[in-house]
Formats: C-alpha cells, sequence, structure tokens
C-alpha cells in the first residue's frame, strides 16, 4: 500500500511541479539580490518586464526525463545532460519520501498516543503529533531536494539572450550554465539549513490548519447531513483546506525564503576556502581579507538594511499564489487517490 501511495504521490508532484513552476521561476527573481540590477528599469521606474518573464522554465530540466535511468553511463558530457535534465525527477523522491515517512511517523505516534491515553482525553494533542511527524518527514525531503533547489534556482537566473527560443534546447544550456559554476559537490547542499529553517515553520503551521480545516468542513457537511463521502467530495474538501493553509503558512515564512534563496543563489560561487587562500595570495592580498560565508542571520540583516520589512516579504503575494495553487491540487488529488486505492484494496 505504501508503494501505491508513493508512486500516487510522484506522479501527482511532476504534475503540480510543472504547472506552478513559472510562478516559482518569478518568486527566486524577485528575491534574488540583483532584481534591480536585472529585472528593473530604473528609468522607467519599472519593472522590465520583457526580461522577468523570459524563460520561466528556465531549470526544470524537462528536455531529458527519459535520461534518468542512464545517470550512471556514458561519457562525461553524458552525464551532465543527464543529471541536468533529470533535477524536475529529483522532487520526486523527495515528495514520496516526505509522505511515506509522515504517513508512517503518524501513524506510529497515533498508535502510541491511543495506548498513553486509553479511555482518557489524548494525552499528546493531535495537532502536536501532525506537526511532529510533518517535521520529520521534512528534513529528510529537505535532504534529497537541497541539491536539486540550489542548481534550479541557480538556472533559473541565468541571463537568456535578448530573442532566446523558448524550446527545449533554451532550458538545456540554462540548466548546464547553472551547473558549470559548481566546482565541489558540497556546494550543492549549501543552503540545507535555509531550506529546512523555512519548511520546518512551513509545514509545522500548515499540516495542523490543513487537518483542522478539513475536519472542520467534514464535520460541518455531517451536521448538515449533506456529507456523502464520495471521493470528489474529499477531494475538494481537501484542496479547500490545504490552498487555505498553505497560503497562510507560506506568507508566513516569507522572510525565511528569502534568506533561503540568497543563500542558495551565492552557492555557485563560493570556494573552498584553500582555493581562496590561494587566490588571495596570487593577488599578493592579505589572509585577513578572506570573506567568510555568510549566515542565515547575516543574510537577513542585509535585506533588511536594503529594503526594510518589504524586502523580507518579497515574492510573498506569489509564494502565497502557487503555495495555495500547489498544496491544493496536490493533496486534493492525493488524498482522493489514497482514498480510491484503499476502496479498491477492500474490494480485492
Amino acid at each position: 500500500m505504501i508503494k501505491q501511495r508513493t508512486i500516487s504521490n510522484c506522479d501527482i508532484n511532476r504534475s503540480v511541479d510543472l504547472l506552478v513552476y513559472p510562478l516559482d521561476t518569478l518568486k527566486t527573481r524577485f528575491q534574488s539580490p540583483h532584481y534591480k540590477k536585472i529585472y528593473y528599469d530604473a528609468s522607467k521606474n519599472a519593472i522590465n518586464r520583457k526580461v522577468l518573464f523570459r524563460g520561466l522554465y528556465q531549470g526544470i530540466g524537462m528536455y531529458s526525463l527519459t535520461g534518468y535511468g542512464n545517470l550512471l553511463q556514458g561519457d562525461r558530457q553524458s552525464r551532465v545532460n543527464n543529471i541536468t535534465g533529470s533535477v524536475v525527477l529529483i522532487t520526486i523522491p523527495s515528495s514520496g519520501a516526505f509522505f511515506t515517512t509522515y504517513e508512517a511517523v503518524k501513524s506510529g505516534l497515533e498508535k502510541t498516543n491511543a495506548v498513553l491515553s486509553g479511555s482518557s482525553k489524548p494525552f499528546v494533542p493531535q495537532p502536536f503529533i501532525h506537526s511532529f511527524a510533518s517535521s520529520v518527514a521534512e528534513l529528510v525531503s529537505c535532504f534529497i531536494l537541497t541539491p536539486a533547489e540550489v542548481l534550479k534556482q541557480n538556472a533559473q537566473m541565468a541571463r537568456r539572450p535578448d530573442n532566446p527560443d523558448s524550446t527545449i534546447g533554451a532550458q538545456k544550456s540554462a540548466t548546464i550554465e547553472a551547473l558549470k559554476k559548481f566546482k565541489r559537490p558540497s556546494q550543492l547542499f549549501r543552503g540545507y539549513t535555509a531550506l529546512a529553517a523555512r519548511n520546518l515553520p512551513f509545514t509545522a503551521m500548515q499540516f495542523p490548519m490543513y487537518e483542522q480545516l478539513k475536519s472542520t468542513l467534514i464535520n460541518y457537511r455531517k451536521d448538515n447531513g449533506t456529507f456523502t463521502g464520495a471521493v470528489s467530495e474529499r477531494a475538494w474538501t481537501t484542496s479547500i483546506s490545504a490552498g487555505s493553509a498553505g497560503s497562510v503558512a507560506a506568507v508566513i515564512t516569507t522572510p525565511v525564503d528569502v534568506v533561503k534563496t540568497r543563500i542558495m543563489l551565492s552557492a555557485a560561487g563560493e570556494s573552498s576556502e584553500a582555493a581562496a587562500k590561494q587566490k588571495l595570495k596570487r593577488e599578493g592580498r592579505a589572509i585577513e581579507q578572506l570573506t567568510k560565508r555568510k549566515g542565515g542571520l547575516t543574510v537577513a540583516r542585509e535585506v533588511f538594511q536594503e529594503s526594510g520589512m518589504r524586502g523580507l516579504f518579497r515574492g510573498g503575494t506569489l509564494r502565497a499564489a502557487w503555495t495555495a495553487l500547489g498544496s491544493g491540487l496536490y493533496l486534493g488529488v492525493y488524498e482522493s487517490g489514497k482514498l480510491w486505492l484503499e476502496d479498491e484494496r477492500k474490494r480485492l
């Protein structure tokens, strides 16, 4: 059953990712430290829409979805093409890992809670169980997702020609261009802490709100005698609950998302300490001039000094919109798919 759910989750996640990806690209560009330099026309005091809306699918790696199985085969260039073409595929195991972990942890905690509580009130409130389960699942998911997220955001910022060809080849060039900036594999994990710092409070807020809203809607319909228990009914109640909870959590966690974006965009330009020291030595500069890696709080202070609170919440509306759409569709289809699979299993 878990295997069936995981496969269903992966298919749903891939479809939703393709749908909301352009909004994610716009959010990354708005949050970039180079936003005003690249996407804002100071002479006209307006956004340069032609540049901003160019290459919205950069980094998604759609041109080589079938190349995942050949990832470790072929010559170096083939491996590069397959790796970059499989960026979107990394969201599939991360999504499957999240929901498999979430369901397993939640189920285990609920059983333990029932034993500890006996016939009295729950020993641990249900919202805490949902928050803890989603947090554990998020840590697992973030570890798988971080390299793809770093590569994706750097590809989203790749500059395209004035007359870009919106074909698969253009997407390929953007992803390869971003990948070539990374000299060490460890650079692709730069931002794991920031990603977890964003996603942990996000899921800890979203899932309790989502479960509560869903329960409230279902109980309301039961009280009115309109509840049917049909798969379609559970799908739309789940979609509304997930979309609403997701959008609220997205807005609240936007400042952490801004910090995460900036850390990941700077990952490609980082070099090892030894390499940085050698560069300073060649240039005849003192070792004291070696710039230390910026932490999350330092980045947050820089953003606040540049643009105030408005800068920390930049991209919040876009983030709320694509989260509401993505979470609503994703969890709505996931929940209906789960119920359908359970019904099919009972019939066997």
